[in-house]
């Protein structure tokens, strides 16, 4: 009980601290098995177990596989460990999903069987939001009631707030990397292509740029001049949002969230964007 109540402890707090990372559970074992139903275990993106215990190694090398898959893609998984004689008589190969079950060889002398849910919990996603603009600020006042981690860009924004809204205030402030990270461009007119050119420089899932279809375009000839890449500028969608007829900075605000969420929950978003490695 003691290593359970710990565990959630841990759960806690890095719910707390924004980290991503897996909670393995033992649901069912059959014959000998060291782990025993109940048993948890937390790991992280790098495959580590930071607490906890769901076994030895037999079953751990699989489960951490399965785990960081879970905290790659979002998607919980159900994973199945048998000996090989077991695998064989039920018409079962390693690696494969039967029934919903990822399934996994277990080679310790023991022979047993043991079944684990593997549940991922995922930081809440970056929105960087660039620009002093009124829709720069209904995104920010939105944008956390979707579960995104809002941060704003720029020296001029002390008008645009929302809450829990972190301030970096130059580009060179904001982390290159990040691999769940989105970018609204909102600054219309104070300064597009400059801002666009930095949203380029930073890695992120998608970039959204609050301005017309001709607006964008010109831009882009622009930006496409300057990197050299014609073409190549296809990853910055303009205008933002969906089109729902939106007229007024929320309504607009609305359009551009229902898109980011789109992209999130029907894995359309296109790959990290990374201008430094070009």
């Amino acid at each position: 009980m003691n290593v359970i109540l710990d565990i959630n402890d841990t759960v806690h707090r890095m719910k707390h601290d924004g980290d991503s990372f897996a909670v393995a559970t033992v649901v069912r074992t059959v014959s000998v098995t060291a782990a025993k139903p109940g048993a948890k275990a937390i790991i992280n993106q790098n495959g580590e177990i930071l607490e906890g215990w769901i076994g030895g190694g037999c079953a751990r090398s699989a489960v951490i596989k399965a785990a960081v898959k879970s905290i790659a893609d979002g998607e919980p998984r159900f994973v199945s460990i048998h000996p090989d004689e077991v695998l064989k008589e039920q018409g079962m190969d390693v690696g494969e999903e039967v029934d919903g079950r990822w399934v996994a060889s277990n080679m310790c002398p023991s022979k047993g069987s043991i079944e684990l849910f593997i549940e991922p919990f995922l930081a809440n996603p970056e929105l960087i939001v660039v620009g002093a603009s009124p829709v720069a600020s209904s995104v920010c006042q939105l944008a956390g009631h979707f579960n995104f981690a809002v941060s704003l860009v720029g020296p001029n924004i002390g008008d645009v707030s929302g809450p829990s809204v972190q301030h970096y205030q130059q580009w060179s402030d904001v982390p290159v990397e990040h691999a769940h990270r989105y970018i609204v461009v909102a600054t219309q007119g104070a300064g597009d292509l400059k801002a666009l050119g930095a949203a380029m420089a930073v890695q992120s899932q998608h970039i959204g740029f609050v301005g017309s279809h001709r607006k964008m375009a010109h831009l882009k000839n622009k930006l496409e001049a300057q990197l050299h890449k014609p073409g190549g500028l296809k990853h910055i969608k303009g205008p933002a949002g969906l089109d729902i007829g939106a007229v007024t900075p929320h309504e607009i605000a609305l359009s551009i969230l229902a898109e980011l969420v789109q992209i999130r929950r029907m894995a359309k978003s296109i790959l990290p964007l990374q201008l430094r490695e070009q």
